[in-house]
């Protein structure tokens, strides 16, 4: 399947990302996305994953993001997930960066507690198991 390219602050409509996305797994678009985000972190863990849809890392990153998803074995007190696609919300992604003080990678998944990142992870670091670690343990 061909990846589309896309402009700054377009969706991602038809490109093989969005046929990955898992239900859970929800999108975000704006800098106020972000802050909603960051509020929610003060009750609920957050993990929030920079993903780039050109980059074959970042896909493989993504896989292991769903796997984590379809086979998690709690249900308890599990994250709200999000993701956001830089090529197409580049603004967004670099407002992740200074609001949380992380340097700018993908794949990058971070999980956000309080407002504040207590686990990270970038490129062929992001496994489903790593994800199931730092939840067990940072929740």
């Amino acid at each position: 399947m061909r990846l589309n390219l896309h402009t700054q602050g377009q969706s991602c409509r038809g490109c093989y990302t969005e046929l990955l996305m898992h239900p859970e797994l929800r999108p975000l678009q704006h800098v106020d996305d972000l802050h909603r985000l960051l509020a929610e972190s003060e009750s609920r863990p957050v993990l929030l994953f920079k993903h780039s849809y050109t980059c074959g890392v970042s896909m493989e990153a993504l896989d292991e993001l769903v796997a984590h998803l379809n086979d998690r074995e709690a249900k308890t007190f599990l994250p709200q997930y999000a993701m956001v696609t830089v090529q197409t919300h580049r603004a967004l992604s670099n407002a992740i960066a200074q609001k949380l003080g992380v340097r700018h990678e993908t794949p990058q998944a971070l999980l956000v507690r309080n407002g504040r990142v207590v686990w990270s992870a970038s490129h062929f670091r992001v496994t489903a198991a790593a994800v199931n670690d730092a939840i067990r343990t940072q929740s």
